[in-house]
């Protein structure tokens, strides 16, 4: 007997474990795989319904009780860069960019591994190998792209992006770079570098992952102008980031079958 995969999506609901975004709290996370000849349309349609990639795997926080993560995007139309923004870009004028196809080298792991040492010892990624980084950048169902810089005058690697081609815009799934060069707001320039790679692309929207009110690790992200914040099932402009809550509540989300059952998915063949 012939064996497929269902077209239908299933999805499936991870453990709880502890919020990387906020202490004492614990996450839980809806996920789907992505995979298949309807991979592209999958991940085109749950990206606009907050879900982000990871390999091959589709993930949305579905915490039992807390909301505050919430999927952002940069509206490209409505962008304009602060003063301190256009700084950064001047600052970084040094670096050249340059897409590739997703493969690892062993220059972008030396790289990573120095970020995360640096910046992130003791999270999730701390002991990633070459093999997994690997598997991080290389598998990819849908349009994937590296997105490298490096310093014009020296040639050496000093940030990294992986980035989703969506219908809609870049989704910038994971950067790194040179810890050394932080002075020089590099995580700020990738954001801003990938607002002209959509702007060049006619692709309205930058995907940033999540936003989550009370994280300093996400703070950077509402000081971006024409952001986006998908709240209650639809985008809305971010307003003041003080109206927004972190707090803990029993009726945060829906039941996971009430969720799945609001998913609106592409009509896969």
């Amino acid at each position: 007997m012939r064996h497929t995969l269902p077209l239908v999506p299933q999805f499936y609901v991870t453990a709880p474990q502890p919020c990387p975004y906020l202490s004492g709290r614990m996450e839980r996370k809806l996920f789907t795989a992505l995979q298949g000849e309807g991979s592209s349309a999958l991940n085109d349609a749950l990206s606009k319904q907050g879900f982000r990639r990871s390999q091959n795997v589709l993930y949305r926080p579905s915490c039992t009780d807390c909301a505050a993560c919430m999927s952002a995007r940069i509206r490209v139309a409505d962008f304009q860069p602060s003063k301190s923004q256009r700084r950064v870009l001047k600052r970084n004028e040094r670096l050249k960019r340059k897409a590739t196809s997703p493969w690892a080298t062993e220059e972008q792991f030396s790289l990573f591994r120095r970020y995360l040492d640096s910046r992130h010892a003791d999270g999730g990624m701390a002991d990633m190998d070459v093999f997994e980084f690997a598997a991080m950048i290389e598998e990819t169902p849908i349009r994937t792209r590296v997105i490298e810089y490096s310093d014009r005058l020296t040639g050496e690697l000093v940030a990294t992006c992986l980035t989703d081609i969506l219908d809609d815009g870049v989704s910038m799934v994971y950067s790194f770079y040179e810890p050394d060069s932080e002075k020089n707001s590099t995580g700020t320039f990738i954001i801003l570098d990938h607002i002209r790679i959509a702007q060049e692309a006619g692709l309205p929207f930058v995907y940033l992952g999540y936003w989550v009110p009370g994280s300093p690790k996400m703070g950077y992200k509402a000081k971006f102008s024409g952001l986006e914040l998908y709240v209650g099932g639809t985008w809305e402009k971010m307003r003041g980031e003080d109206e927004y809550s972190a707090e803990l509540h029993p009726l945060s989300t829906d039941p996971i079958a009430e969720q799945v059952a609001n998913i609106s998915l592409p009509e896969l063949r």
